[in-house]
């Protein structure tokens, strides 16, 4: 699936403090708001997420480094939370405390195969739509 073209608006619950950090954003690309957001392994910088990508949190704003070199820009992120968007492979209720993988910046599953952790099911809402909490590896208890 490719990733996002355009920002997403991410229904976050608040009911805890989020952790925002500055990531330096990798050369010659966007970020968009509700990308997750993986670390490059061979810059060290933040970049849509790609399957197999350390988890570095979700973004908060778009950041546009199209014309920049790698750390020219940084992307605001969110590193902990609960989020509801949908999750391939969700059975339903019984899913609850299941690990939660993405494959891109906007593709989330139970699936562990060529994906990343990023957090685990707190919640079933209806179909494959869920409430997942997330955490970035730098603050993961997960």
């Amino acid at each position: 699936m490719a990733t996002l073209a355009a920002n997403k608006k991410i229904d976050y619950e608040f009911n805890e403090d989020p952790l925002l950090n500055d990531i330096p954003v990798v050369a010659t690309d966007i970020v968009y708001e509700g990308a997750a957001v993986g670390e490059s392994a061979s810059t060290g910088t933040g970049r849509p997420l790609v399957s197999g990508d350390s988890f570095l949190g979700m973004a908060v704003a778009k950041c546009d480094n199209t014309t920049g070199a790698a750390g020219d820009k940084n992307i605001r992120v969110r590193q902990r939370g609960t989020m509801k968007v949908a999750v391939a492979i969700v059975a339903g209720i019984a899913d609850l405390g299941a690990n939660v993988y993405a494959s891109d910046d906007d593709v989330f599953t139970l699936s562990s195969v060529g994906t990343t952790l990023i957090g685990k099911v707190a919640r079933h809402v209806s179909g494959t739509t869920c409430l997942v909490r997330f955490e970035s590896e730098a603050v993961r208890s997960i």
